[in-house]
């Protein structure tokens, strides 16, 4: 598909494509266009566009057109503006061995309401950022692989929220596991593009599409970063909304 592939023509590909989620996911490769978030609708996404919902003063903080949480302490922040079908580019790199995070997507305004010091979001659908060290250890720790969750992009409903994961899925049958495994170590920057659009949620992870989920809901809501007990950075967040 050539980099001037048109918004309408790729959810066009995405939406009216006749094979499986599976088969989707492992025939789509993502344009040029939209690993740089670049074209009309397209609005960069600074520190000022995120509310510290439950974070200390320096938990978040902004350094050279990056984005940085210390994760400390637990929790999120939140856009300042609620969302139903867009398109979001975030490059993002751990600065420590095993770090978690996440971007949360639609999530509603309960998931924040009073939310204290030390705790996650509530609700929403998240799109799991986490090295690969997290993964090892836990092979070490337990003699086998894990069998609910992967460090490669998964994708999956938290709380209230719901979703119907696209295969391959997790044992449980909440999680989204990636069709590839293409995230890069610690101090090493990824690219994720996400597409949610009428309640479908799929995840391209350095330039192919891996996972991804249906049916999600609710399917309108706030955008967030998580805070997660270790140093992130984010940069070139960028947005377009869709109708």
């Amino acid at each position: 598909m050539s980099p001037r592939t048109s918004l309408s023509a790729l959810a066009l590909l995405l939406g009216l494509c006749a094979a499986s989620p599976q088969e989707e996911i492992a025939a789509t490769a993502l344009p040029r266009a939209f690993i740089d978030g670049s074209g009309p609708g397209w609005r960069a996404l600074t520190l000022a566009d995120f509310v510290n919902v439950n974070g200390e003063a320096d938990t978040w903080s902004e350094k050279d057109g990056s984005i940085l949480c210390s994760g400390v302490p637990l929790g999120g922040a939140r856009s300042r503006e609620v969302l139903e079908n867009f398109e979001l580019v975030c490059e993002w790199r751990h600065h420590v061995e095993a770090g978690n995070s996440g971007i949360f997507l639609w999530c509603p305004e309960e998931a924040f309401t009073d939310l204290p010091p030390g705790q996650l979001p509530r609700s929403g659908i998240e799109v799991q950022v986490l090295d690969l060290a997290y993964e090892t250890r836990y092979e070490e720790q337990h003699g086998k692989q894990p069998d609910w969750f992967t460090s490669h992009g998964d994708v999956f409903p938290v709380g209230a929220s719901s979703m119907k994961p696209f295969p391959p899925a997790a044992p449980n049958g909440r999680r989204s596991f990636p069709t590839q495994r293409r995230s890069r170590g610690v101090g090493e920057w990824n690219h994720y593009y996400v597409r949610a659009v009428n309640g479908e949620v799929r995840l391209w992870v350095n330039g192919q599409e891996v996972s991804g989920g249906n049916e999600c809901k609710p399917a309108r809501g706030y955008l967030a970063l998580e805070s997660e007990g270790s140093l992130i950075e984010f940069r070139n967040l960028r947005l377009r909304e869709l109708p």
